[in-house]
């Protein structure tokens, strides 16, 4: 990747003229390339939004080493390239071994320190400690990876050349180098944005699609007629998919709903459509506003319409407690858009997501609409990561400047989320990025595990709230993490769940947060994308407004909930 310029290094302009390839496997290396992979070593090890397993840090090492010996190897290059005059033999020795020796310095440094960084990072997160011994998975790994890309790089630099060589054969020098790059260039982009990207996102589906057809162990069909899947459903159980099915079958009993609201409780009404239920999107909207008729859900106090992650997956946490908020009065409605977990579905189904929350919402909302406004649903978004950003396709739409909704409950909105990052953007001075406030707050506020921002503003009609955690990499990473530090470590804006001792360095934070978001969903409640039983209430309390409702009632709830021993998917 940047060992494209090593043989410049080390002969200068004419190397761009030779006629004998350099070599893939060559034992030598760029000094100054060496130099600084050492200090970007050091630099990769610093922390980041989150705790990192062995062979984690290992990637990130080998991959910003390789940065950094790009980098190196490109300034020598150039150096030479442009015949900038040389110190003297005595001055580079001398100048190389003090330069070797405070490298080394710093990489010993880093090294001993890292372990009790990572710790400091597993205590606040409430994590088991690591010891030293995660260090030959470290170094394994990140060698490993170095050197692959230094294989692929060179094999990229000696693809390169062997081109500039025949073509220059019939063409003038410059002429074949820059058609030759530029034909090479846009080769590989198409290959990478074509064949290679598009043959993951397949091969993923086909491999995934599989286990869609699974069902979670102890998940049995429901038989009663409020749920899809049922023997009176207009869908069948086994195309509902393995997160459809989960999600009809389980949920808050009416016996639980009573002995938390002390009666008088319905049994919710949960409606969902797969993938394999419909051959087309509109098919499957029409079906799920069919169940949504068959099951009475319009003659319901409200109406979730709910937007899913990539698998279809519907979080407890996020649909329990608005449930027993509202007695079991209250219908939820899915559609499934992919079979991708959402690390890839985030990639690879904006547009799939996209289409499916408008063409569902505008077919359920065209419905609740010809109905008397004082006997129809409120109607309430949610969404869950990749799942709020289809919500926002919604909130963007106009359909709903008529019949407005009630109210929209987002978490881990993902860093794809235009509406999000524009509302987060424009926020008033001084409030931070991790928890906002945006305008007077009427219609729109944001929450952490803390709660809410203060406020003085009352809320509108209409209520909107993220919520989102300052360690979730899905919501803070940003391609410019590369060039540009990010306000959420500035001081007095850093979230209280991101260690103080995080630090910007241009490009190395990028690939950071890049390689923290596979891990985001695997920390516990309350960090990084994983949102807890409380954070869920308190957003839905604040979106419903149920009357009487107080803090201690809040408490009650989240202790019902925590009880039942959800422990996610």
């Amino acid at each position: 990747m940047s060992t494209a310029v090593e043989d410049v290094a080390e002969s200068g302009p004419s190397a761009l003229s030779r006629s004998t390839p350099p070599r893939v496997f060559s034992p030598t290396f760029s000094i100054p390339g060496l130099l600084l992979a050492g200090l970007f070593f050091a630099v990769s090890v610093q922390p980041s939004l989150l705790p990192r397993a062995g062979y984690v840090q290992g990637i990130a090492a080998g991959i910003t080493m390789a940065i950094g010996y790009g980098i190196g190897a490109g300034g020598q290059a150039l150096w030479n390239y442009l015949q900038i005059p040389k110190l003297p033999a005595k001055a580079r020795r001398i100048g190389r071994w003090i330069l070797v020796a405070l490298i080394i310095w710093i990489v010993g440094f880093s090294a001993w320190r890292f372990v009790g960084w990572q710790n400091e990072i597993r205590t606040l997160f409430g994590m088991d400690s690591i010891t030293f011994t995660v260090w030959p998975v470290i170094i394994g790994v990140g060698l490993l990876t170095f050197v692959l890309l230094l294989v692929v790089s060179r094999s990229l630099r000696l693809l390169f050349r062997t081109v500039f060589t025949r073509l220059g054969r019939r063409l003038p020098r410059r002429l074949a180098i820059v058609l030759g790059a530029g034909g090479l260039l846009l080769l590989f982009w198409l290959l990478i944005s074509g064949l290679l990207v598009n043959g993951f996102f397949a091969v993923s589906n086909v491999m995934f699609s599989s286990r869609d057809g699974a069902t979670t162990e102890g998940i049995v069909q429901p038989q009663s007629a409020l749920r899809s899947g049922s023997p009176d459903s207009l869908v069948q159980w086994d195309e509902l998919g393995r997160q459809g099915r989960s999600f009809v079958a389980t949920g808050p009993t009416i016996e639980e709903l009573d002995a938390f609201s002390g009666g008088g409780a319905q049994e919710p009404i949960r409606a969902y459509v797969g993938l394999k239920s419909a051959e087309t999107l509109q098919e499957r909207a029409d079906l799920l506003l069919e169940e949504l008729k068959r099951t009475g859900a319009f003659e319901r106090e409200a109406l979730v319409i709910a937007t899913t992650t990539g698998t279809g997956f519907l979080d407890p946490n996020g649909v329990d407690p608005v449930e027993y908020i509202f007695n079991g009065d209250i219908a939820i409605a899915g559609v499934q858009y992919s079979y991708l977990p959402s690390w890839i579905s985030l990639l690879a189904d904006q547009a799939a997501v996209k289409e499916t929350s408008t063409v569902v919402f505008n077919t359920i909302h065209s419905y609740w609409s010809t109905l008397p406004e004082d006997s129809r649903p409120d109607i309430y978004l949610y969404g869950l990561s990749l799942g709020s950003y289809g919500v926002e396709s919604v909130l963007n739409s106009i359909s709903i400047i008529n019949d407005p909704i009630s109210g929209a409950f987002m978490s881990g909105p993902p860093f794809v989320n235009d509406l999000h990052t524009e509302i987060a953007t424009g926020r008033e001075p001084g409030s931070p990025e991790w928890r906002p406030i945006y305008g007077d707050s009427r219609t729109v506020r944001f929450m952490a595990e803390e709660g809410f921002a203060v406020t003085e503003g009352e809320w509108g009609p209409t209520r909107l709230v993220y919520l989102q955690h300052g360690s979730d990499p899905v919501v803070f990473f940003s391609p410019s993490l590369a060039w540009q530090p990010p306000s959420w470590l500035d001081e007095g804006q850093r979230p209280p769940d991101v260690s103080e001792r995080m630090v910007w360095f241009p490009l190395v934070t990028f690939w950071q947060v890049a390689l923290d978001l596979p891990g985001a969903g695997n920390v516990p409640w309350g960090y990084g994308h994983m949102y807890s039983t409380r954070a869920n209430t308190e957003g839905w309390v604040a979106v419903t407004d149920p009357a009487g409702w107080t803090p201690e009632r809040t408490d009650e709830l989240v202790s019902v909930l925590e009880s039942q021993g959800y422990t996610g998917d």
